[in-house]
């Protein structure tokens, strides 16, 4: 007699499937490596591989999670920087004067 398997179900709002376990995952493991750059290697069917060096766009800024609560986009971190660089100019002269 076969045994019978019990599948779980999975609705469609579901995301993750019932078997992962992330409990002993630690957040933001690669991330000094993924800043410096990485090399993927394709071994294609025919035998033939494929070597990508990955680097991060010039320019690139990563932000903190907790900053990205605040800053959810580009547009708004560029703002608000933009209102930050008048008070740096004006700090920097401040400092000449005194000496």
């Amino acid at each position: 007699m076969k045994k019978v398997i019990a599948r779980a179900v999975q609705r469609e709002d579901d995301e993750m499937c019932a078997e992962y376990d992330f409990r002993r995952g630690m957040r933001g493991k690669h991330y000094k490596d993924m800043q410096a750059g990485y090399t993927v290697t394709i071994h294609k069917a025919d035998g033939t591989t494929l070597v990508k060096d990955v680097r991060p766009k010039e320019g690139a800024i990563v932000l903190e999670p907790d900053i990205r609560t605040y800053f959810p986009d580009s547009e708004s971190v560029n703002k608000t920087l933009r209102c930050l660089i008048p008070l740096l100019s004006q700090k920097r002269k401040a400092k000449t004067k005194k000496t």
